[in-house]
């Protein structure tokens, strides 16, 4: 567990990264727990895993909707969908829309045409205005899936605490 200055600070900084009131969202003294899996740390805030520190980087968990549906958006096919989630990169073929603009280096959320799931989370190779007119190639860095590692772990927290 973390201090309640540590916590103050934690909610902060994410919430100055993230651009969004997370007191608003988790309440002013929130449950915080730092799950560490893999390579990976999980930060859990009352009981959700909202966070995710992989490889320097700080990013929403899939399950975080208050902050993943602020994010900018790809629509992909069907057809990419199981590379994807088996932790294919996103290459340009596979999406049919973009919603939102972004700039390289930027989180980019990615969903699935048929039903408009979020199947994974990618940091974008170019800006969302390079992409419009581009037909081949890598155009995101996928970090974060559904079946991943970090997926599997707060799955398997999930059954631990029901």
């Amino acid at each position: 567990m973390m201090r309640e200055s540590e916590k103050k600070g934690f909610l902060k900084e994410i919430s100055k990264i993230f651009n969004i009131d997370l007191e608003t969202i988790f309440g002013y003294k929130p449950k915080i727990e730092i799950i560490e899996v893999d390579k990976a740390k999980i930060f859990v805030v009352n009981d959700k895993p909202i966070l995710v520190e992989f490889k320097d980087t700080i990013m929403p968990t899939l399950l975080f909707d208050d902050l993943i549906n602020r994010l900018p958006k790809v629509v992909v096919d069907m057809g990419a969908v199981p590379h994807i989630c088996n932790g294919a990169d996103i290459m340009a073929p596979g999406i049919v829309r973009i919603h939102g603009e972004f700039r390289e280096g930027d989180l980019v959320l990615v969903l699935d045409e048929k039903y408009g799931k979020a199947i994974a989370i990618a940091k974008a190779m170019l800006s969302s205005g390079n992409l419009i007119d581009l037909r081949r190639g890598k155009v995101l860095k996928n970090i974060h899936y559904v079946g991943d590692s970090i997926w599997k772990a707060i799955d398997a927290l999930w059954k631990r605490k029901s």
